[in-house]
Parts: structure tokens; sequence; C-alpha cells
């Protein structure tokens, strides 16, 4: 399975990026779907992630600025990420995952998303 991830940027704080993660290859095999973040001096963390049947988990920290979506069809996921904050700034990562044992998780390339004051 390969990623590939487009968007993010600089953007002011209080604005709007989105991020697509196009998902080719052995994509049978994929269940969720998400994001990941890791910023300077601190460990990756999930953002969101979001399944095949379209059941999402959102950090607290994004909860009510972030959303995720998904294009099974497309295979192609999203994030819509409002409200943006400095602290959002970060290396953005898209992650797929089959979600079965032994079979370990894809990524993507990172993008940089960040967030002036």
């Amino acid at each position: 399975v390969q990623l590939q991830a487009s968007g993010g940027g600089l953007v002011q704080a209080g604005g709007s990026l989105g991020l697509s993660c196009v998902a080719s290859g052995s994509i049978f095999i994929i269940n969720t779907m998400g994001w990941y973040r890791q910023a300077p001096g601190k460990q990756r963390e999930l953002v969101a992630s979001i399944t095949t049947s379209g059941r999402t988990t959102y950090v607290d920290s994004v909860k009510g600025r972030f959303t995720i979506s998904r294009d099974n069809a497309k295979n192609t996921v999203y994030l819509q990420m409002n409200s943006l904050k400095p602290e959002d700034t970060a290396v953005y990562y898209c992650n797929a995952n089959a979600d079965i044992l032994g079979i370990p998780p894809y990524w993507g390339q990172g993008t940089l998303v960040t967030v002036s004051s």
C-alpha cells in the first residue's frame, strides 16, 4: 500500500487548511485510515482516524475544529482543519491500517502545516 498526501502549508491562526491522502496498491486490506502529527521535540500523535464504515476518532485537542472524511470509491481520506492554532503546527502523516494482526501500518510522506500567530 502506498499513500500520497497533499495539502498543508502556512496559514494564520484562525484559518483553515485541508489535507488529502490517496491510497494505492493492495488497498483492499485497509480498514482504518487516519492522520498523525509530530511537532518538533514531541512524539507523533494520532489526530483523527476513520474506518471503512465511517467510524471516526479524534484527539481531544482537535474535536470541534477538525473533520476527517473518507471517499472509499476514490481511496482517499481527507482532513479539514478549521480554527487552526499555533499549537497545530506539525508535520502531518497519513496512515493506513489493515487492523489485522501481523500486518504493519502504512505511512505516507509527511506534509508540513505551519500556523502563525
